[in-house]
């Protein structure tokens, strides 16, 4: 285990400040590369001290900045097109980086790692998903996945996309019986 100081609010960790211990790995490969803490030795303990009320007004000052934002984009929905079965499901599936391209379209510019989505999207249908745009500042964005922008549309409205069904046995017979007694 390893301790370190946090240099930003780690969702599930702790706040800017906190000193935690976590798995080597964690540290390694996420929170030192990332610049989000550092290791908890006597110098960077000394150091982020010193410089601890500048770290937290310019966090302070991220986090209005993110705010703001947020205000102006409140209630975002992004409409994604793409192929999909009878039943639903996607040929492939909507990605993080796909969310974030169609964020910068509707006007808000986030990078693929600023989506928190669990697992790729891959039904048609609304979704809302979550956007970081601060390590306190999380918005949700309505992920509209659709074959077509009028199915969007419909979607948007709250109806059921169309799904063309197979026809049934039954539908078939009753359908040759009709147009033979026409005859």
């Amino acid at each position: 285990m390893i301790d370190l100081i946090l240099m930003q609010r780690v969702e599930k960790l702790g706040q800017m400040g906190d000193r935690v211990t976590v798995k080597p790995g964690y540290a390694r490969n996420f929170l030192l590369p990332k610049g989000r803490a550092v290791r908890a030795n006597k110098a960077n303990l000394e150091k982020f001290e010193q410089n601890r009320a500048q770290l937290e007004a310019q966090n302070l000052k991220r986090r209005e900045e993110a705010e703001r934002v947020a205000e102006r984009v409140e209630n975002m929905s992004v409409v994604i097109i793409r192929q999909a079965g009878e039943s639903g499901s996607l040929y492939g599936s909507v990605s993080g980086r796909d969310i974030a391209d169609a964020c910068k379209v509707g006007g808000l510019t986030v990078t693929r790692q600023q989506v928190l989505l669990e697992e790729p999207i891959k039904t048609l249908g609304l979704k809302s998903i979550r956007v970081e745009l601060h390590p306190e500042v999380v918005i949700p964005v309505i992920v509209n996945v659709a074959r077509s922008v009028e199915e969007a549309e419909r979607q948007a409205r709250g109806e059921e996309p169309i799904r063309e069904e197979e026809p049934t046995l039954e539908a078939e017979l009753a359908a040759e019986l009709g147009a033979a007694a026409r005859d």
